[in-house]
């Protein structure tokens, strides 16, 4: 167990007792700011978990099958820490941790697996066609969603501000929304299709999982795990967002930092970690897949979802329209992204390239 504990796979479990911490500070009313901080160090064990049970799952059904589940569950976290906030009326917020995971995959994980990975080697290769379709299905997917923007520029009327929390679009940009959701979704089941079945040889779903994990649970335990990571992640995700606006004021941290950093980050630390470790294994095609294909899975299955569910949860419908920063930083990430696939290798210094946009970006959002 100890080995396991402190191995690449095995670290984010070191964290589980902050989930009783989280809760007993919850119930003892302690500093929001504290409540904030162990809620979301609570959050990383329960999304590893999950991120387990799903591979094991995937493992035993098949490639087909194994790949839906994976690209299905892969942002699970991050769906159920948007979906207490948009219960709250966080609307803003959620729309900063969706940028902000487009984000963080593309420039901090990339970029991390790229600077680990080619740390002691020339270059690093991948698979350039799957890389490139990924990344092209991703460019197509930003410019659906940002087109409701466009449409409230038009006509003359602004974009939400960076301290907004809500703001009411009207009826026809609501409207436009639902139709670019519909949109989005039906394009993530061609991609599904056609990475799952028509092309699936491309992308190699077998290669999915990490040697070690491949069906060593039963189906029994694994859907238990998933089960009870799935509630765990929700009370840590309904702690973590009730705490936001006032921990975000006692630290000294904008709800738009917050969203577009924190939150973002630690919806998806073990995914991410995930990457890094496989890049330094030298299988780069996996961590790209994993940074490329979850940004694509949050601008195409994530954000059209919370859309949707806004009409029934939450005090107004969300709008699919981001203010201009977010918009400007997903538009250049997503260009170098596809610069930087377009290739099919990778050095280190690409990698520490990445990271220092993705820092530069960080930077602006704090003194936003």
């Amino acid at each position: 167990m100890r080995r396991f504990l402190l191995s690449g796979t095995g670290w984010p479990y070191l964290l589980v007792p902050f989930i009783p911490a989280a809760i007993a500070l919850e119930l003892g009313h302690a500093s929001a700011g504290l409540i904030f901080f162990t809620a979301a160090a609570g959050v990383v064990p329960t999304a590893a978990l999950m991120g387990r049970a799903t591979e094991e799952l995937a493992a035993r059904s098949g490639p087909g099958i194994g790949g839906f589940l994976n690209v299905t569950f892969g942002n699970a976290p991050e769906l159920i820490i948007a979906f207490f906030a948009l219960r709250e009326g966080l609307q803003e917020v959620v729309k900063a941790s969706l940028i902000g995971s487009i984000l963080g995959n593309i420039l901090l994980v990339m970029g991390l697996a790229m600077l680990v990975g080619g740390w002691n080697r020339e270059r690093q290769t991948f698979n350039q066609t799957a890389a490139t379709a990924q990344s092209a299905m991703l460019l197509l997917a930003a410019v659906a969603m940002f087109m409701p923007a466009v449409f409230q520029l038009v006509h003359g009327d602004g974009l939400p501000g960076i301290g907004d929390e809500r703001v009411d679009f009207g009826s026809d940009v609501e409207s436009l929304s639902i139709a670019v959701a519909v949109i989005l979704l039906l394009s993530y089941a061609g991609g599904l299709l056609f990475s799952l079945r028509t092309h699936r040889d491309l992308f190699n779903p077998e290669a999915q999982v990490e040697e070690g994990h491949a069906g060593t649970w039963s189906v029994r335990k694994a859907v238990l795990a998933l089960a009870g990571a799935g509630l765990a992640v929700g009370l840590m995700s309904e702690i973590l967002v009730g705490s936001i606006a006032e921990a975000s004021d006692s630290v000294g941290l904008s709800e738009f930092f917050v969203g577009l950093i924190v939150v973002a980050i630690v919806g998806n630390a073990a995914e991410h970690w995930v990457a890094v470790l496989v890049a330094a294994k030298d299988k780069m095609d996996l961590a790209v897949n994993i940074s490329i294909g979850s940004s694509a899975q949050i601008a195409l299955f994530a954000a059209p979802v919370l859309v949707l569910l806004s009409f029934f949860v939450g005090p107004s419908p969300m709008a699919l329209v981001f203010n201009g920063l977010e918009i400007a930083a997903v538009m250049l990430a997503i260009i170098i992204a596809v610069h930087v696939t377009n290739e099919g290798e990778s050095t280190w210094f690409e990698g520490l390239q990445l990271l220092s946009v993705y820092a530069v970006l960080a930077l602006t959002v704090y003194f936003a």
